[in-house]
């Protein structure tokens, strides 16, 4: 697919690691710990997205309008204006209420997607639907139920997720990353006895994507993706080392 046809995520040097962006209309899934990035990458993907003519909406299962508006003011992103002009929506709700929404095509989630012409979705968080059912089978067809919903909007959406860092991939409750077609890891990593962040795309179906580790900064204007951590190893670990050092 020619790299015009992508969804650009509006983040210096991911345009590079995705080829170009997302696919349109995929689900990614966003994986990271507390802190490292997560939400702001969404709240610029969905600006990106507003400033090129692709309304948005954010759902958030937490964050408070005001608490979200403050992060986003922060990086010179003015959300109330967004949303005053009817380019940017947010959505405060539970995951048992979207839930149904999405499993329905007449709700008034898939109207106000409909009228207000939505591209781009961010859930805040996929995580919040483990509390959902202990039962592995009922979170997949949950996991299901959304991702489908959202595809049948037409949608490209991230899913923000809180980090698995289970030893073996297919022990993981509901098995979401099988289900979602991308998924970009966020990450804290200690070199040299600092604390710094990483990114690394781990899935991107029926895409080429880059395949090393690379540094994230967090800007006054928001997320950026730096150089590849050359010359260290074990950097997923979360504590690396140089290459070839014991």
């Amino acid at each position: 697919m020619p790299k015009e046809q992508r969804v650009a995520t509006g983040v210096p040097g991911l345009y590079e690691m995705l080829s170009g962006g997302f696919l349109p209309g995929s689900a990614v899934l966003v994986r990271g710990a507390p802190g490292c990035g997560k939400t702001s990458l969404g709240l610029q993907y969905l600006v990106h997205g507003v400033r090129n003519g692709e309304p948005g909406l954010l759902i958030s299962f937490e964050e408070f309008p005001a608490s979200i508006h403050r992060d986003a003011e922060s990086y010179g992103w003015n959300l109330a204006q967004l949303e005053q002009d009817g380019q940017l929506h947010l959505l405060f709700t539970s995951p048992q209420v979207l839930l149904d929404s999405l499993s329905s095509p007449t709700s008034s989630l898939s109207r106000l997607m409909l009228e207000g012409g939505i591209q781009r979705v961010v859930l805040d968080s996929i995580t919040h639907f483990t509390r959902l059912t202990d039962d592995s089978v009922q979170l997949r067809n949950c996991y299901n139920t959304i991702i489908n919903g959202l595809k049948r909007e037409g949608v490209t959406s991230l899913l923000l997720g809180e980090e698995n860092r289970m030893p073996r991939p297919q022990q993981e409750k509901g098995k979401l990353s099988f289900v979602v077609d991308a998924i970009l890891l966020l990450r804290y990593v200690e070199v040299e006895s600092a604390m710094q962040r990483a990114m690394v795309v781990l899935k991107m179906r029926g895409s080429d994507h880059a395949k090393d580790i690379r540094r994230v900064e967090i800007r006054k204007d928001g997320l950026h993706i730096t150089e590849v951590f050359e010359g260290r190893e074990s950097i997923l670990s979360g504590i690396s080392h140089r290459t070839g050092a014991r």
